[in-house]
């Protein structure tokens, strides 16, 4: 999932752990998956997890980012399973089906829906954190990323090759790469080189029979699907291959604070005229947060800006001196680095490059996210009736990240993901909490901001992206056949649009018993 942290704002988003109950099948039946793992005979034997293994509880909770999916009352998982190896993924997909068992992978855990590690039936995890390879190859400025490689550490393997090449992903370094780059993927690099399912030029995944193909033997529908459309309806990523693109050694950095009484609506309004026509090598994008404001006892919006510029600070000053001199951009508002250090500026200043190696820095917390899609600018009356809105919130916090650039060139057809040219941005919203007893009040109050924002955005459908995935767009309650198509086409035409209807049809044919479901899973029509 693509996804936080834009600025140190966004750490708040996670917090503090809970415990939860082992609930399902008997002894017996867990016995007898095990058993059949074994009679796979994988090249070396299957890392397997049981409630009765020491370490269950602490490798579960590890990648589980989200409380609201950890109480009490949540199911937790019957087995986790840690490949080393493909053929552990293929016996795991094997047993599952033929013990009846929901089967769940999990690469980084950045799921915010929990998909990825809860359900409501027995189930299986698949936790790819010691399957997790990054292979770069400079003869050909490419990658092969295994599925459970985080974020951090395919930017850190690529700096440590090469100043000079760079991916297009999302901000957030402990995002799991299987999940991201299945759903799309955008960051600072999206106006540049669009989405990070763009770059992908090959993938090995391990289909409902157990089988492993690649982009030859799985043909050109299926690996349509698995960019952009959720890969996990379809089958397991193992590995995707990726083209590096060009960076230059110095990057140029910044971030500028403006409140509402330094006249941040204005420069907001006027930011969306100029966001997604600005040279491709500049990204300039506003966090929004709630802060104290100068009158004592209230409180203000504080939008941040933060920039990265693929060029030295003097261009940069020169673009936003001729096209934003409203922002006052100042040369000790910046720093020039490399591109891979970026990344560490964005998600904790001042932190050695190595943080990008560490998969779960953040404490947790209790989590729900929506997402939208600007084709208009906003009006400032516009901008000050959210503000009067957002400021009612517990310390909510709001993104928006500027498209057009290469995003203006690739036909919405082009991927399952459709939301290129015509979208000025998208927005990304977040209510984190600490404690289980805030949840009603929280998911409450995020759901009437979320429906008063229907006025400013795309319309017929309202967009969402997938990897802000959202339950409350609908849900396909484990219907099959035409019911459960109808059921998620509410949902699958606000993030597919009209390519919804294409991914249907590949999962049919690819898993027509619709083995790989969730609760927003691609729908088969023959089951």
């Amino acid at each position: 999932m693509g996804y936080f942290s834009r600025s140190s704002a966004i750490l708040s988003i996670f917090s503090f752990l809970v415990f939860s109950a082992s609930l399902g099948i008997s002894s017996s039946a867990r016995d007898d998956f095990v058993q059949c793992l074994s009679l796979q005979q994988p090249s070396i034997p299957v890392p397997i997890y049981t409630p009765n293994t020491t370490n269950y509880t602490t490798l579960f909770r590890s990648s589980a980012r989200n409380l609201r999916y950890l109480s009490n009352t949540s199911l937790t998982p019957e087995v986790i399973i840690t490949p080393t190896h493909e053929s552990h993924v293929q016996a795991a997909v094997i047993c599952c089906k033929k013990h009846g068992l929901d089967l769940k992978v999990r690469s980084g855990g950045h799921d915010v829906e929990g998909l990825s590690y809860a359900s409501d039936k027995p189930f299986v995890i698949v936790d790819l954190v010691d399957y997790r390879n990054v292979t770069v190859d400079l003869k050909d400025n490419t990658a092969w990323v295994q599925a459970g490689a985080s974020l951090g550490e395919v930017y850190y393997r690529i700096g440590e090759k090469s100043k000079t090449l760079g991916f297009p992903a999302g901000f957030c370094p402990t995002v799991g790469v299987g999940g991201h780059i299945s759903g799309g993927g955008f960051g600072a690099l999206v106006r540049k080189y669009g989405l990070a399912s763009d770059q992908v030029i090959d993938a090995y995944i391990v289909t409902v029979d157990g089988k492993i193909l690649n982009k030859e033997t799985m043909g050109e529908d299926l690996f349509w699907a698995i960019r952009g459309g959720g890969a996990s309806s379809f089958g397991v990523i193992l590995s995707w291959k990726i083209k590096l693109v060009p960076v230059p050694p110095i990057v140029t950095v910044a971030t500028v604070d403006r409140t509402l009484e330094q006249g941040a609506t204005g420069l907001v309004h006027k930011w969306q005229y100029i966001a997604d026509k600005l040279d491709a090598d500049l990204y300039m994008a506003p966090t929004f947060t709630v802060v104290n404001s100068s009158r004592q006892g209230e409180k203000t919006v504080q939008a941040q800006f933060s920039f990265l510029f693929l060029g030295g600070v003097d261009k940069l000053l020169q673009i936003m001196e001729a096209n934003f001199p409203e922002l006052g951009l100042k040369r000790n508002d910046t720093m020039e680095m490399s591109w891979v250090e970026s990344h560490v500026y964005f998600y904790r200043r001042g932190s050695p490059l190595e943080l990008l190696l560490d998969r779960d820095p953040i404490m947790k917390s209790f989590l729900k996210v929506k997402s939208d899609y600007v084709k208009e600018p906003i009006s400032e009356a516009g901008l000050e009736e959210i503000w009067k809105r957002y400021i009612e919130g517990d310390a909510p916090a709001m993104l928006f990240t500027p498209f057009g650039g290469r995003m203006n060139e690739i036909s919405e057809f082009a991927l399952p993901y459709p939301h290129r040219a015509g979208n000025i941005y998208n927005i990304m919203y977040v209510s984190n909490w600490l404690q289980e007893s805030e949840s009603e009040k929280q998911l409450d109050w995020l759901r009437k901001f979320y429906s008063f924002m229907g006025q400013y955005v795309s319309k017929f459908p309202r967009s969402a992206y997938l990897n802000y995935k959202d339950l409350d767009l609908g849900v396909n309650n484990n219907q099959d056949g035409i019911s459960g198509y109808l059921n998620a086409k509410i949902w699958g035409t606000k993030y597919f649009k009209l390519n919804f209807e294409r991914l249907v049809l590949v999962k049919t044919t690819v898993d027509p018993e619709n083995f790989f479901k969730n609760k927003q899973s691609i729908p088969s029509i023959t089951s």
